[in-house]
C-alpha cells in the first residue's frame, strides 16, 4: 500500500477556482492543507508525488453501475430494453462467483482508471451468497470506495413486466440476513452496504415498507431504477391504478436516502414529489442513449431542487465504465436537446460528478472541491500525457471536452495511490486478464446472442 503524504506544485480545483502552484498535504486519508508550493516541509521518508504541470481534482462518484455486466459488453446491441433485460438476465442467472469476481474487479479498475474514486454498485437480486461476496471481495481488492447495493425484490414474474425473474429471487428475510452479513464483512474497508431494487414493479407495497424499515434502521441507502422507459408508468397504472411515482409514494417508499436511477420519463409532478421527499437522482446518459430510452430532463430536475449525480451504468448498456465520458456526453446531450450551447458547463458537471447525490448515498459531502479536511480521494490529470488534448485554453473546459483516462496519471483513494500511470497498484492486471478470458461466456469474435 502506497500512502501519499504530499502532492507538490500542482494546480488544484478548490472553491470554484483553479489554484496554480499548490502543495497538497495528506495525512490519515484526508487533505490536511492546500497552500502555495514550498511552504510545506517534507518529512524524512515521506511519499511525495510531483504534481508540477498537473491538475488535481476531487475523485468522481459514479452513482450507478452493475459490475457483473463487465463480462457482457455488447450484449443485445440494438435490442429494446425489455428484450435486452432478458438477455442480461439469462447470463445473470448463470453467473458464478469467479465470473462475478473477475467482472467486478475489471470494472472497478476501469472506473478508477478514468478518475472514479467511488462507485455505487446496484447488484441484481441473486440467490447465491457467494456471488455477492465475490463482488465485495473484488471491490475491497481494487481499493476503490464503494456502496454495494444488495439486490432485493419480492414479486415474481418470469416476463419481468410486473415482477422479477423468479430464479433470481429469495425471501426478504433471507436477503436482509445476508445484507447484515455483507455489512459485517465490509467493516473496516472502503465499502459500505445498501439495498438495490430493480424497479417499482418488483416490490409489493408490503415489501417496500419492509425494505425501507430495514434500511432506515441501519442508516443504509437504497437505489431503484425508476421510469427508465414508459414501462414503469404503464404497468403501475395497469396493475395498481396509479403511476409509478404515486405507487412508491403510497407505500411510503420516497425518502432522503433513496436514489432514483434514470428517471427519463419523470414528469413535472413527479419531479416535485421526489424533491419534496429529498430523493436524489442518478443521471445515466450513455446507457439511456445506447438502449434508446431517451433523455432525462436534468435541467428541470435541478430547477425542481432535485439532487443529481452522474451514473455510468453497467458495461452491458454503456459499454464502458468511463465516468469522464459520461460527464461529457451528459452535458452535450442536454445541450443538443435544448439547443443551448452554454448549458451544463464544467463547474456544474464537476459538482454533479463529485457531490451531486452524495448525501442520499451516505457519502461525504464535497461541495468545495479539494480543501482541507476532505477525504483524500483525488485524481491527478497531466494533460501533456496526451497531445490530443493540447493546447489547454482552460483546464475545466479541457477536462469536460476532451480529457479522460488517457490524461489520468494517478488516482488516490483515502490518500492511497491505487492507480499510477494507468495501472492498478493492488491487482495483478495480467493475471486478471487471464482469468477474464477463462470465464468469458461468448468466444472472442462471436456475435452476441439475439
Amino acid at each position: 500500500m502506497t500512502l501519499v503524504d504530499l502532492v507538490t506544485d500542482v494546480t488544484v480545483w478548490s472553491r470554484g477556482a483553479w489554484l496554480p502552484g499548490q502543495d497538497v498535504r495528506i495525512a490519515d486519508g484526508r487533505v490536511v492543507s492546500v497552500e502555495p508550493a514550498g511552504r510545506v516541509s517534507v518529512p524524512v521518508g515521506a511519499h511525495v508525488v510531483d504534481g508540477s504541470g498537473g491538475h488535481l481534482i476531487p475523485g468522481l462518484v459514479n452513482t450507478h453501475t452493475h459490475l457483473h455486466q463487465a463480462r457482457m459488453r455488447g450484449i443485445g446491441e440494438g435490442q429494446p430494453l425489455l428484450a435486452w433485460l432478458h438477455l442480461v438476465g439469462e447470463e445473470t442467472v448463470a453467473l458464478t462467483p469467479e465470473q462475478a469476481y473477475t467482472a467486478a474487479a475489471a470494472a472497478a479498475l476501469e472506473a478508477l482508471r478514468s478518475g472514479t474514486t467511488t462507485l455505487v454498485e446496484h447488484m441484481w437480486p441473486h440467490p447465491s451468497t457467494e456471488v455477492h461476496e465475490a463482488v465485495l471481495r473484488a471491490l475491497k481488492d481494487s481499493g476503490i470506495r464503494a456502496v454495494l447495493g444488495r439486490g432485493v425484490c419480492d414479486r415474481p414474474d418470469p416476463s419481468r413486466r410486473w415482477g422479477m425473474d423468479p430464479r433470481l429471487m429469495e425471501p426478504l428475510d433471507e436477503v436482509f440476513a445476508h445484507t447484515d452479513a455483507l455489512s459485517a464483512a465490509a467493516l473496516g474497508s472502503r465499502v459500505g452496504v445498501g439495498l438495490a431494487v430493480p424497479n417499482p414493479r418488483t416490490l409489493t407495497p408490503e415489501g417496500m415498507r419492509e425494505v425501507r424499515a430495514f434500511a432506515e434502521e441501519r442508516g443504509m441507502p437504497v437505489s431503484i431504477h425508476l421510469l427508465e422507459t414508459p414501462t414503469d408508468e404503464v404497468m403501475c397504472r395497469e396493475r395498481a391504478g396509479v403511476g409509478a411515482v404515486e405507487y412508491l409514494a403510497e407505500a411510503g417508499f420516497l425518502w432522503d436516502r433513496l436514489l432514483a436511477v434514470h428517471c427519463v420519463e419523470l414528469d413535472t409532478a413527479g419531479q416535485r414529489t421526489l424533491a419534496a421527499h429529498g430523493v436524489a437522482v442518478s443521471y445515466n446518459p450513455l446507457s439511456n442513449m445506447r438502449l434508446g430510452s431517451g433523455i432525462a430532463p436534468v435541467p428541470d430536475f435541478l430547477a425542481a431542487g432535485l439532487r443529481v449525480g452522474i451514473g455510468v451504468d453497467g458495461a452491458a448498456s454503456n459499454d464502458t465504465q468511463d465516468v469522464m465520458e459520461a460527464l461529457r456526453i451528459g452535458s452535450y446531450l442536454q445541450r443538443a436537446a435544448r439547443r443551448q450551447a452554454d448549458l451544463l458547463g464544467f463547474e456544474q458537471m464537476i459538482a454533479m460528478g463529485t457531490d451531486g447525490a452524495n448525501a442520499a448515498l451516505g457519502l461525504e459531502s464535497r461541495p468545495l472541491g479539494v480543501v482541507p479536511g476532505v477525504q483524500a480521494d483525488l485524481v491527478l490529470h497531466r494533460f501533456a500525457r496526451d497531445y490530443a488534448v493540447l493546447p489547454v485554453r482552460d483546464p475545466g473546459s479541457t477536462l469536460l471536452t476532451c480529457a479522460g483516462g488517457r490524461t489520468v496519471e494517478a488516482v488516490l483513494v483515502a490518500g492511497e495511490a491505487v492507480v499510477v500511470d494507468g495501472r492498478s497498484t493492488r491487482i495483478d492486471e495480467e493475471d486478471l486478464v487471464a482469468r477474464l478470458l477463462r470465464t468469458t461466456a461468448v468466444p472472442v469474435g462471436a456475435a452476441s446472442p439475439r
